[in-house]
């Protein structure tokens, strides 16, 4: 049976068009190409404070089965990440937590920084990155007529240049080594 993920998104709407083909090619990364990333989609999470609730709460009996959750929000709004890893490690369940800095559409955009109108310091420290950057890059590169309105296509742009993406988002290559260590443990 192939290893099984659980990614928690604070909004599957169009976070999973961002969030899905960064895990699995990072899985892929670390010998896993045949893992099955689920995202959650049931119950359908809106917003940060939903997803710790749900997380805390039954989540833990409907998705326990999962040997691995990620859960992946906006950075600008993370806090009590390393408790909540505890909190769920106390009952039997492996929460791993990598918050975007500042929203999960930097990864995406990491891999079009020359097509961005400002630097990418500035990019990691936007106050309204998704309002003021990411929804006139989609406009003017994405596709309003695919699911997801391009996010998916441009993601997999991005990762063409997988090591470039963490050499600029230094939470992804912590979450991937934090993911090695698990891997090589628990297989």
């Amino acid at each position: 049976m192939s290893f099984r993920v659980l990614v928690i998104p604070e909004d599957p709407t169009y976070n999973g068009y961002i969030l899905q083909p960064i895990v699995e090619r990072m899985l892929a990364e670390l010998g896993k190409p045949s893992a099955r990333v689920r995202m959650l989609t049931n119950p359908k999470l809106n917003g940060y404070a939903h997803a710790v609730s749900a997380i805390r709460g039954d989540l833990v009996e409907r998705y326990r089965h999962f040997p691995l959750w990620l859960f992946l929000p906006d950075g600008d709004r993370a806090k009590g990440l390393g408790p909540l890893e505890s909190e769920l490690a106390e009952k039997s369940v492996h929460l791993f937590c990598c918050a975007a800095q500042p929203e999960v559409e930097a990864w995406l955009l990491a891999g079009h920084r020359d097509d961005l109108p400002i630097s990418w310091a500035d990019v990691r420290q936007h106050p309204r990155l998704k309002e003021d950057v990411f929804e006139p890059f989609l406009r003017q590169f994405g596709d309003p007529r695919s699911v997801g309105e391009g996010r998916a296509q441009l993601t997999r742009e991005t990762l063409s240049n997988y090591r470039g993406l963490l050499s600029v988002c230094p939470e992804l290559a912590e979450l991937e080594d934090r993911l090695r260590v698990f891997l090589a443990e628990n297989g």
